[in-house]
């Protein structure tokens, strides 16, 4: 695996957030030991309940398995991607690419707001709004209506991945015609492609 590639990625020198591949199920113990290293890290999260015979338990799984968004400058990522847990940079070929700021501000928000999320298969096109109420206000993203209850799909791009949000449709506004007729159904039959290549 070429963890230093010589490729920067565009408007290198800059302190960029970018995706990390890490252990599967260890993702928290990683994001805390780039922590620990002076990095900033995020680890979205969303919550969710395991029933046993005689008990519930809630857990905090996240939302991107097996991934974490960090933001460092690219040239000075040697100690980061040699701590243990990291396996690479996300990019495309042998360039590493910043996850733009305005993806990773929406997901922050909608962690913040502390609205119920969960996993989704990834979104591209599709009714665009904007949450116009609440701790969500603000907020764009794609509609849809999975089981009665209206949803924003936040999407990252680069992991192919998305993130729905539950909201309530008095709280949205239109912000274009849907280009895309496409069900719930045709989403989650949709496979997912993760590009994430070695640096």
């Amino acid at each position: 695996m070429i963890l230093f590639s010589e490729k920067a990625p565009p408007e290198s020198g800059r302190i960029r957030w970018y995706a990390l591949q890490v252990w599967s199920r260890k993702e928290n113990y990683v994001s805390l030991h780039l922590q620990g290293l002076g990095y900033e890290c995020f680890l979205p999260t969303y919550r969710c309940q395991r029933k046993w015979s005689d008990r519930i338990k809630e857990f905090e799984p996240p939302l991107f398995p097996g991934y974490l968004f960090c933001r460092f400058e690219f040239e000075a990522r040697r100690s980061l991607v040699m701590s243990p847990g990291v396996l690479q940079v996300v990019g495309n070929g042998k360039t590493a690419i910043p996850v733009p700021d305005s993806e990773i501000l929406k997901l922050q928000m909608a962690v913040a707001s502390e609205a119920p999320r969960q996993p989704w298969p990834y979104i591209a096109v599709g009714q665009r709004v904007r949450v116009t109420y609440g701790s969500l206000s603000g907020l764009e993203g794609i509609l849809i209506n999975f089981k009665g209850s209206h949803r924003v799909v936040l999407s990252v791009t680069l992991l192919q991945r998305s993130v729905a949000i539950e909201v309530e449709q008095s709280w949205i506004a239109t912000l274009e015609p849907s280009r895309n007729p496409s069900t719930t159904k045709d989403f989650a039959e949709r496979s997912t492609r993760i590009p994430a290549n070695s640096y």
